[in-house]
């Protein structure tokens, strides 16, 4: 099982958890259903920052490697070319 499925799972059993302590909780339902909005709005921002700092992190990666594979590519140019005139 993946990581991401495993993380998914948990912040879902979270929410579920939240979502019904909180509508069985003894307050007024007015009440109960504002911090169920207030949370929900947390958690979608945390969330969103989760996956932009993924994204900044996918992007950095994916940089890096391009960059490697520009190396590598020169270095096996230059030596092509060397044993071309060693020809």
């Amino acid at each position: 099982m993946s990581t991401n499925k495993i993380i998914l799972g948990i912040v879902t059993a979270a929410v579920a958890g939240a979502v019904i302590g909180l509508l069985l909780a003894p307050e007024d339902t007015k009440k109960t259903v504002k911090k169920l909005k207030k949370k929900t709005n947390e958690l979608a921002g945390d969330l969103i920052a989760a996956l932009e700092k993924s994204k900044a992190k996918a992007a950095d990666a994916a940089e890096q490697l391009k960059k490697e594979g520009e190396t590598y590519a020169e270095e096996y140019v230059d030596a092509a070319r060397e044993q071309v005139g060693n020809i």
